[in-house]
């Protein structure tokens, strides 16, 4: 069977159906499920996650890989446990709901291509000319711009096919994050958003979608999250970054990029990775993040909930590393679990994580 993330969504929802996919932590709790829903970013590091957690513990997870619209959509309805995005919400939002968000795991979107001639790593595009092609200024292949970036590459004459995202999506969020910072015109006339209005192209739904798309369209350019290239073996571009140096994408390009990163001084962890300054930073880096309530009237659940991402931030790193993503540094892992037990409580105002469910 194939193990791309459209084909491991299916599996893992038809197992859920069939009722293989509870929680069973023991003889003392009931059966259980834990609900999730949200971003496609991480989907595929989620589904790792959830069937080692699964084999380990017996405890297993239902996530729904919606797009960060339909995630947050999800949590503020109460449908899940917890929702997912990969665009961070703002403390005013957070505390008007009753939440709190968490990141969880770092990767980078990455512009994938189906371009006669050209394989992965092969083209070298700029933040300017990327927001280009996605304003619909820059329309063909071999246009002057391009070439520039590409001496010594053939380049056809074929027509640009832009794909980009159909529903609410924090890829996008991010993608737009890191053009509205790279191009004016850009942020003017598009913006940065979970959903925006494109002046041309064709939209897919989830990272499924797009990377379907351009795998299907001579001439195409998309944005997937860098799992999604790997899995799908898709052609994907260089970029500039901040420095000026043109790099590839992996997960040592992505942990340049957040190396900067403080967190410790963001209310909310309300924080964008896109264009951050490196030599060997990858231009187009985010986090994704997790959304809980803060009084839990189901705490049995919550506590169950917390454990298995507790368990992804202490052993989750390298099957992480195996998909490109990057794992959250143990200083901010500290600081995230402190705010679970400050902030996130039963009806009674009792914490429901206590230091003691740390699994080391």
């Amino acid at each position: 069977m194939s193990t791309t993330p459209r084909n491991c969504a299916h599996l893992i929802v038809a197992t859920v159906m069939a009722g293989t996919i509870g929680l069973a932590s023991g003889a003392t709790m009931a059966a259980q499920t834990i609900t999730g829903a949200g971003a496609t970013f991480p989907y595929p590091i989620y589904a790792k996650w959830a069937e080692a957690y699964k084999a380990k513990t017996g405890v297993s997870m239902n996530y729904q890989s919606i797009g960060s619209g339909g995630g947050i959509k999800q949590i503020k309805g109460k449908t899940v446990d917890f929702g997912a995005s990969d665009k961070p919400l703002k403390v005013e939002d957070l505390s008007a709901a009753g939440l709190m968000q968490f990141p969880m795991v770092m990767g980078g979107v990455v512009p994938v291509i189906n371009v006669t001639g050209v394989k992965a790593g092969d083209l070298k595009l700029s933040g300017a000319v990327l927001a280009d092609i996605y304003l619909g200024k820059i329309k063909t292949w071999n246009d002057p711009a391009i070439a520039k970036l590409n001496a010594g590459l053939k380049l056809p004459a074929d027509k640009i096919s832009v794909v980009h995202r159909a529903d609410g999506s924090g890829t996008t969020y991010i993608f737009t994050h890191y053009l509205s910072k790279v191009s004016a015109e850009f942020k003017s006339k598009i913006g940065n958003n979970t959903s925006v209005s494109w002046p041309a192209g064709v939209g897919g739904k989830g990272n499924e979608g797009v990377a379907s798309y351009v795998q299907r369209l001579k001439g195409s350019i998309g944005y997937v999250e860098y799992a999604y290239a790997l899995q799908n073996k898709m052609a994907y571009a260089q970029m500039q970054n901040k420095q000026g140096n043109f790099v590839r994408p992996d997960s040592n390009s992505f942990q340049a990029a957040a190396a900067g990163a403080d967190w410790t001084g963001t209310p909310g962890f309300n924080l964008m990775l896109t264009d951050q300054p490196g030599a060997k930073s990858w231009p187009i880096t985010g986090a994704t993040f997790i959304l809980v309530y803060k009084q839990q009237a189901k705490p049995e659940v919550a506590k169950e909930l917390l454990k298995f991402f507790d368990w992804a931030y202490h052993h989750g790193d390298k099957m992480a590393d195996e998909l490109h993503y990057v794992a959250m540094p143990g200083s901010v892992v500290a600081l995230v679990e402190s705010t679970w037990k400050k902030e996130i409580k039963d009806a009674a105002g009792k914490p429901v994580w206590t230091d003691s469910m740390i699994q080391k």
